[in-house]
């Protein structure tokens, strides 16, 4: 049996890309009781009108319909967690048609990533993978003086959402210190807990893993913050007019000044949007040693040019955006949209509502 959508419904998934027949197979199954399609747009040709008018539950990424188009859409899905790139479309600014979006589905595979990366740079990954390409056995001599692990490691999360979340269990089982970050106080057990969704046997749902919370939607809260002797910061924001360069020369000289590692200064995890940081503030930061690297799965602008200063900054480790990418994301995407289809009918609120005004 299929879930939650009835045989009046019309499921329609517009992705980039060619789907996998097992991911349409997989789809269809899902929703067996719905007339399902799944169209991958031509770039430059509009989508054909009888698609848009027959759709009632609509999948997408970044394709949406003209107003005129939109009349029989009862619910919006996005296969991503934000949409920075789409808060001035008027489906978003000019209807009331619910949005959800696949927030939490990105913790597991980003919060991999982000140690990942953490422990290519402190246990020298790349320094052993050319030696043994080379057929070389270097000394212990050295390494010894450089690498080290991360317990008793202090890290700042910016952004305490479900990434945020599972890089804080990931990193508080390694033995680091986790604090929080929100926009917003949290200051009540109630207020700490996580009511989006959240993939099974991840995350931090009660919010019980940090140390300590912080909120402000201010720079200087932001600043107050980077000054708790951090060793790591994870920015896990959302991109607003708000956080927008959040992150420029003052808030790395506030970061490194207030680090008490004695063997490594901070380092900076970035799995949010590019502009957040100030790009040409973290090369020089880089390159002055004031921070001890980067990991950078976002950029300013993507694709990031070939001869970009970025790219040849000391300690940086840069991907083209894909820390959530993984064969788990469609499915956990499509467990969120069948759970709001069930909650829809039954007349419960939505998880993962995009709240217009808020962009995000």
């Amino acid at each position: 049996m299929g879930e939650a959508l009835s045989s009046k419904e019309h499921l329609l998934v517009i992705f980039y890309q060619e789907l996998p027949a097992s991911l349409v197979g997989y789809i269809n199954n899902k929703f067996s009781d719905a007339e399902v399609t799944v169209y991958r747009p031509i770039k430059d040709v509009p989508v054909p009108s009888d698609l848009w008018h027959n759709a009632t539950v609509l999948v997408t990424f970044t394709t949406l319909p003209d107003l005129k188009d939109a009349k029989n859409l009862k619910l919006i899905h996005f296969l991503s967690a934000g949409l920075d790139h789409l808060v001035n479309h008027p489906i978003l600014k000019e209807t009331d048609i619910p949005i959800t979006t696949s927030s939490g589905i990105h913790g597991p595979p980003i919060a991999e990533w982000t140690v990942m990366n953490w422990l290519i740079s402190s246990r020298y990954y790349i320094r052993t993978y050319e030696a043994q390409k080379e057929h070389k056995w270097d000394s212990k001599q050295s390494y010894m003086q450089g690498m080290h692990d991360q317990v008793g490691k202090k890290l700042g999360i910016l952004g305490y959402g479900s990434i945020g979340r599972q890089i804080a269990r990931v990193s508080s089982a390694m033995g680091m210190t986790v604090h929080a970050y929100t926009a917003s106080p949290r200051t009540t057990p109630e207020s700490k807990h996580d009511s989006g969704y959240i993939v099974p046997g991840t995350g931090d749902a009660d919010g019980s893993i940090p140390a300590s919370w912080h909120h402000g939607a201010d720079r200087e809260s932001v600043r107050s913050f980077l000054a708790i002797g951090l060793d790591h910061l994870v920015i896990s924001l959302p991109l607003t007019p708000q956080t927008t360069h959040l992150l420029g020369p003052e808030e790395f000289a506030i970061l490194s000044d207030n680090c008490t590692h004695p063997n490594s200064k901070p380092y900076v995890t970035n799995i949010s949007r590019g502009k957040v940081i100030d790009q040409d503030a973290l090369i020089v930061a880089l390159k002055s040693g004031q921070l001890g690297g980067a990991a950078l799965d976002v950029a300013d602008p993507e694709p990031l040019p070939k001869d970009h200063p970025l790219w040849d900054a000391p300690n940086v480790q840069i991907s083209p955006h894909i820390s959530g990418a993984g064969k788990e994301y469609f499915p956990r995407s499509m467990e969120i949209l069948a759970n709001n289809l069930e909650r829809m009918k039954r007349g419960q609120p939505l998880i993962n509502s995009y709240r217009r005004g808020k962009s995000y």
